[in-house]
């Protein structure tokens, strides 16, 4: 492993901490080789603080039950979270951009998300996609956070998934070969018929609606309601090679820090802290290749 010192200090923060070479700007290509940045198990929720190298300065965590961090002037603070749980959800069937409401756990997940999220910093706005269950979420975490404007954004909807949308997972190959071979492709820039985009044109397009919101909001602290397609693609922008993701679950959170030069540091990843003190459900169809 590089930067062994550096190695040292944080296998002593916590044993699965590695040193991966990832992105954080949009220069870079997708896959062209990126600068250094510490890579922690996912899954973890972090307060921060500061490593420097002789490359960069690095932000390094550590795990803690309670993320909030005041606005800094320097960068957007960028709260990312997938939508409360759809009766489709729950049946595993496929919603893509079609516009399902919540059930009644989704809106239970809602709440618990929005009364953790109203005992931490302060918000300035909550951006969401214009589907009714991203929306519907946004709403009610607003009516937890004071009221907070809710602005609604068709740029932040889930993967478009054409042929496939409507139908329930484990039918897909059966009922539309093509459409199933083309979403489970490992080329990323095959399309969906029935007018589904690409995994390219989710990862375009997911990631300039971050950067346009983060831009806008520099030492500001928001949050974004989106979907599980949507939020994978965020975070192979902020991790290219910080391996897969996982899945998005139902109301969980993911913290982006994005500054004016448009550097990525992702923050928190997957933590739904929130739905264990609820005991609601912590589990749930979509939010990973399949649509959410």
């Amino acid at each position: 492993m590089p930067y062994p010192k550096l190695a040292y200090v944080l296998r002593n923060l916590h044993p699965g901490a590695t040193i991966q070479e990832v992105g954080s700007n949009h220069h870079h290509h997708r896959n062209a080789t990126p600068p250094l940045r510490l890579q922690f198990p996912k899954s973890l929720t972090f307060h921060s603080f500061t490593l420097t190298t002789r490359r960069r300065t690095t932000m390094a965590t550590h795990n803690s039950t309670n993320f909030s961090s005041p606005p800094h002037s320097d960068y957007a603070e960028i709260v990312v979270v997938r939508h409360g749980e759809t009766a489709w959800n729950a049946i595993s069937k496929i919603q893509g951009q079609l516009d399902v409401e919540l059930n009644e756990t989704g809106r239970q997940q809602a709440a618990a998300v929005g009364d953790r999220l109203s005992r931490e910093a302060k918000l300035s706005v909550i951006y969401s996609s214009d589907l009714q269950r991203a929306s519907e979420t946004a709403e009610i975490i607003a009516s937890k956070c004071g009221g907070v404007e809710v602005v609604k954004d068709a740029d932040l909807r889930e993967r478009h998934l054409g042929d496939l949308q409507g139908l329930v997972y484990s039918e897909l190959a059966k009922t539309k070969p093509t459409a199933y071979k083309a979403f489970v492709s490992k080329n990323e820039d095959m399309e969906i018929p029935g007018g589904g985009e690409s995994l390219v044109q989710l990862y375009d397009r997911s990631t300039s609606a971050l950067d346009r919101i983060g831009t806008k909001h520099i030492g500001e602290r928001v949050v974004v309601v989106t979907h599980g397609g949507f939020i994978r693609s965020l975070y192979q922008r902020a991790c290219p090679n910080g391996g897969r993701p996982g899945k998005v679950l139902n109301t969980s959170v993911g913290v982006f820090h994005i500054d004016a030069d448009d550097n990525w540091i992702l923050k928190m990843w997957g933590d739904v802290s929130h739905l264990s003190q609820t005991g609601f459900l912590q589990s749930g169809f979509g939010g990973d290749r399949n649509s959410g």
